[in-house]
């Protein structure tokens, strides 16, 4: 059988069984025209030929490779929703379940809300380091959601706001108490630290407390966490030398 002659063009686009070929108008037989030869996509072959292999996958491997991809797209869709609800589900610590805003309360001293005003009083901290008057976080004791019971405000450096739902005993040691849990890090307060400053060998703590009561800052050798607050009482921690004598006076804004 002879092949067929030159002129006769092999199609480009023939169907997946190998019998039609697209000529750009329709589909027609993949066949010459004297029906002896079979067009492949590539070349000519006897009609009785059997079609040789194309490259590509079979239907089932594809289908296999359909069904492993699937597979695959469920395993991370189940991880990822054990992850995500793991993360939720699991325990959080408590200090961080306080609804109040991420602090917890500290020497029965929560953090709550609103301010409140059924008691409200002010009291004052001075703090001194070789003479220098160190700065005290005015926000110490406010976070974006809550207020402790003892807490500053910002533009009123070293007032201690007290306000509770009901009247109780705060001491200079409560306060010192809220600063650490406010700000996560311990606030230590004895003869030998005063919140981050840890005293050397030769140097002392000199505590002064004015009661506002007209006689001035007296000298207090007790414990200094156990200084009770009051209205317009002012503190003052000297880490010494030199010792300032007397400390520096405090001055009351308008309004105090």
């Amino acid at each position: 059988m002879a092949q067929p002659p030159g002129q006769v063009q092999g199609p480009t686009t023939f169907s997946p069984d190998g019998y039609w070929w697209w000529d750009g108008a329709g589909w027609k037989p993949a066949t010459s025209p004297d029906g002896g030869w079979r067009w492949t996509g590539q070349a000519w072959i006897p009609a009785g030929a059997a079609q040789p292999a194309r490259r590509g996958l079979s239907t089932g491997a594809l289908v296999g490779l359909v069904a492993g991809v699937s597979a695959v797209v469920l395993v991370v869709v189940a991880a990822l929703g054990y992850v995500a609800v793991s993360r939720f589900s699991s325990e959080t610590p408590a200090v961080i379940q306080t609804p109040a805003g991420g602090q917890g309360a500290v020497n029965s001293i929560p953090c709550d809300q609103l301010e409140h005003t059924q008691v409200h009083y002010h009291a004052a901290l001075q703090i001194l380091y070789q003479g220098r008057s160190v700065s005290i976080p005015t926000d110490v004791g406010r976070t974006g959601l809550c207020y402790y019971w003892l807490h500053m405000h910002s533009g009123e450096p070293g007032i201690i706001h007290v306000e509770a739902p009901a009247d109780r005993t705060f001491t200079l040691g409560d306060f010192f108490a809220v600063w650490g849990a406010w700000g996560r890090k311990s606030q230590p307060l004895d003869s030998g630290h005063v919140s981050s400053f840890v005293l050397a060998p030769d140097q002392s703590l000199v505590v002064y407390v004015d009661r506002g009561s007209g006689e001035g800052p007296q000298p207090f050798t007790g414990d200094p966490k156990t200084i009770v607050l009051d209205d317009h009482e002012v503190i003052t921690l000297e880490i010494s030398p030199p010792t300032i004598v007397p400390p520096p006076a405090f001055t009351w804004p308008p309004g105090f």
